[in-house]
C-alpha cells in the first residue's frame, strides 16, 4: 500500500484528490495538509511514502515545502501538483527535489501514475512536459557557467521567485523560515548577480525568464 499526504491550501481540491486516489486499491492518503508547515510536520509524523505538493501554498513556497520534507523524510518522495507549467517552474522543482511533476489540468491517470512512480522512486512529469523539461534541465546544468541565474542559490532564486510575486521582505521571510534582514542580503545579492538596479527591472527580468506571466 502506498501511503500519501496531500499538501494544498484548498479544501475542495484535497478532498477531490483524495477520492480519486482512494479509489485506487493500492493507495491510501494517510494525511491532509492546508499549508506548508502544517505539510513539513505530517511528513515528519508519518513519514509517507509520497507527498503531493502544490507549488503555490499561502505561507510558503512548494519548493521549501519539499526542502523541509526532505529533511523530516528522507524516504519520502515529492510530487508537485501545479498549475504552472513553465519549464523554469519543472526545473526548479527538479533540482529542489521533486520525483514528479503534474499539472493540474492533467488526466486523472496522470496523477495515479506520477504517484506510483514516485514510490518507487523513479521520476515521472506528466506530458507535455517530460521531454521539454527534461531538456531544459540538462542543457541549464551544461550552461550553468554561462548563465547569471545559475549562479544564483536556491534560496536566492526562492526569494528571486517571491519578490517577483510582489511579496514583502517580512512576507518572503515568514514563508521561508528566515529573518527579514537573511532577506535583504538574498535579495542585495539576487540583484547584484543578475545585474539588476531596482525591482522594475527585477520584475522584467522574471518576466523574460518566465517565473512570472507577462500580464
Amino acid at each position: 500500500m502506498i501511503n500519501v499526504v496531500l499538501a494544498d491550501d484548498h479544501h475542495v481540491v484535497r478532498k477531490g484528490i483524495k477520492a480519486l486516489l482512494e479509489a485506487e486499491s493500492d493507495i491510501h492518503v494517510s494525511g491532509e495538509a492546508g499549508s506548508g508547515a502544517e505539510a513539513a510536520q505530517l511528513a515528519g509524523q508519518l513519514k509517507p511514502d509520497v507527498m503531493i505538493i502544490d507549488l503555490m501554498l499561502a505561507d510558503m513556497s512548494g519548493l521549501a515545502v519539499i526542502r523541509q520534507v526532505r529533511k523530516r523524510s528522507p524516504l519520502t518522495s515529492a510530487v508537485v501538483l501545479s498549475m504552472y507549467g513553465n519549464d523554469c517552474y519543472v526545473v526548479e522543482a527538479l533540482q529542489a527535489g521533486a520525483c514528479s511533476y503534474v499539472l493540474k489540468d492533467s488526466s486523472p491517470e496522470e496523477l495515479v501514475r506520477a504517484v506510483r512512480e514516485a514510490s518507487l522512486g523513479r521520476r515521472y512529469l506528466a506530458p507535455p512536459l517530460s521531454d521539454r523539461a527534461i531538456e531544459a534541465y540538462l542543457q541549464r546544468s551544461e550552461e550553468s557557467r554561462l548563465e547569471p541565474y545559475d549562479m544564483l542559490t536556491s534560496r536566492e532564486r526562492e526569494v528571486l521567485h517571491l519578490a517577483a510575486q510582489g511579496f514583502t521582505s517580512s512576507e518572503i521571510a515568514e514563508r521561508l523560515f528566515i529573518s527579514p534582514r537573511t532577506v535583504e542580503v538574498h535579495r542585495a545579492r539576487v540583484m547584484q548577480k543578475l545585474g539588476l538596479r531596482n525591482r522594475t527591472e527585477l520584475i522584467h527580468f522574471a518576466i523574460r525568464r518566465g517565473i512570472i506571466p507577462e500580464k
